[in-house]
């Protein structure tokens, strides 16, 4: 039987919200990985970084505070870092788990760059939240800088940054390699490093890219057999957290559109999810997508759970 190819993402829930979270996350995200592995799937994986980003580029503001001669990093290298150690958790779980059930496969992460467009309506209407609360006096020196700030009425103020929409993965050629070579790949970690091409060099975007339109691109790019999202769901839902919740077991592309025509998810956390299953579908009709939660995933490849879409 031929492997099934598939790139899986991985929302905030299966790595936790700090160092020790994650540490102990990733232990029941390889198990669920490695069952994936056990039913013949070849996984390309990537992951979310919103929390463990937001830590880093926290941590480098607060060093240059207390250390004047530290430059704060900007928001491409707080990313880079993201990936290196989320990369490194999984990874390293992942290969014990594997490992434990009698299995030897290389586990591989690649830094990996995304190209955005530098004239991104995003840019000029920033939305994603990062870092830690600054007093009024902090805001107005990131102003000053050019930054976006966002008041949290009583608390602070926090730094916000763009999420524009990615062009090319830039290491893309790589992680088709690897892919060929039947390895389990982590790629495209918090939606890559958004970089700017300028006269043929790459510079580092003050931006993040959204981690579910990178899983449609990933996987279209690899024309992979299925893109499954893991999230903190068990399905799709209508009318979600309302009294006439349901469940959807199966949509089309055509209905997924018509729900979002009809303002049935939320922008900040199915949207996204809904909108990279139409990408990847629109861009490899004969693909599959399956929408679940780490606990429901082994049932949800069976067709005992989860939302699957369709072309």
């Amino acid at each position: 039987m031929s492997k099934k190819k598939v790139v899986v993402s991985l929302g905030h829930d299966a790595l936790g919200y700090t160092t020790n979270q994650q540490r102990d996350a990733v232990q029941i995200t390889a198990r669920a990985l490695a069952d994936l592995i056990e039913e013949d799937y070849q996984l390309t994986i990537t992951h979310s970084n919103g929390p463990q980003v937001s830590m880093i580029h926290k941590a480098m503001t607060e060093l240059r505070r207390v250390y004047i001669d530290y430059t704060p990093a900007p928001m491409c290298v707080c990313s880079a870092m993201s990936q290196g150690y989320v990369g490194y958790d999984i990874q390293n779980s992942l290969r014990g788990e594997l490992l434990g059930r009698g299995i030897s496969k290389p586990v591989s992460t690649i830094l990996t760059q995304v190209t955005v467009d530098p004239y991104d309506e995003a840019f000029y209407e920033p939305t994603k939240v990062i870092g830690r609360y600054m007093s009024k006096e902090d805001a107005e020196t990131e102003i000053k800088k050019g930054n976006y700030v966002q008041e949290d009425p009583g608390i602070g103020f926090r730094r916000v940054v763009a999420a524009p929409q990615p062009i090319d993965i830039v290491e893309i050629e790589a992680i088709r390699a690897l892919v060929a070579a039947d390895q389990i790949v982590i790629a495209c970690g918090g939606g890559g490093i958004p970089v700017i091409e300028q006269k043929g060099a790459l510079k580092g975007a003050s931006a993040v890219i959204e981690k579910d339109a990178i899983a449609g691109k990933l996987a279209a790019d690899l024309e992979t057999d299925e893109l499954i999202i893991l999230t903190s769901v068990d399905n799709v839902y209508l009318n979600f957290e309302k009294e006439s919740q349901e469940a959807i077991s199966s949509m089309t592309v055509e209905e997924a559109k018509a729900a979002i025509a009809d303002g049935q998810f939320e922008a900040g956390t199915m949207l996204p999810k809904i909108e990279a299953a139409i990408y990847y579908l629109e861009k490899v009709p004969h693909g599959k997508v399956l929408i679940t939660s780490m606990k429901a995933v082994k049932d949800a490849v069976k067709g005992k759970a989860g939302t699957i879409i369709t072309a």
